[in-house]
Formats: structure tokens, sequence, C-alpha cells
């Protein structure tokens, strides 16, 4: 596997797990509803971040281009989760953010 992508792999984990955390979290909320688009977007995020890392490690030779999506993606979810002020959104909204970043970077 080509190192290039060493940094971006760990940066793509660290995003599945505080998306998924923040999905969990949206969830127990009282006014679940309120936090429909967060949820969602976790969601989308934590699959699309997991199927990079799936690219990536298979070699798949559209991994550029998986990487561009995987950004926007995540540009998305930060804007939504940084809506909010509850603790896990904000840390979801700072490693998509960083999440998108490093995609950009290595594509």
């Amino acid at each position: 596997m080509n190192p290039k992508y060493d940094d971006v792999l760990a940066i793509l984990e660290d995003c599945v797990k505080t998306c998924n955390h923040c999905f969990d979290a949206c969830l127990k909320k009282e006014d679940v509803r309120m936090m429909a688009d967060c949820i969602r977007l976790d969601r989308e995020c934590a699959d699309i971040c997991s199927y990079t890392i799936q690219a990536i490690t298979r070699q798949s030779p559209f991994t550029d281009k998986i990487l561009q999506l995987c950004a926007e993606v995540c540009v998305r979810c930060a804007e939504e989760c940084g809506k909010h002020d509850h603790d896990h959104c904000k840390q979801c909204a700072e490693a998509c953010r960083n999440c998108a970043e490093a995609c950009r970077n290595v594509a």
C-alpha cells in the first residue's frame, strides 16, 4: 500500500468513530426530530469514511475521486454538527473538518 495514505487512514478512522458517537448521542436526545439532519449526516459521513478506508486499502483506481467525495460529505457533516451546542456535535464537526482537509490534501 502507498505510504502517502498512512496519515489519512488514521484520520478517517477517527472520523468514523466520532461520527458514530455523535449519531448515537443524538439518538438519545429528547427531541430527536430536531437532530434528524445531524443524525443522517453522521451516518453518511461514517459510511463514506469507512468506504474510503476500504478503497485505499484495496488500492482502488477510484481512490482520488472517493477521497474528494469523502471530503465533500465531511464538510457537510461538519456544517450541520457545527449548528449544535452539544459537545459530541462540536467534536464531530472538528473531526469532520480535519478529515475533509486530509482527504483533499492526499487526493
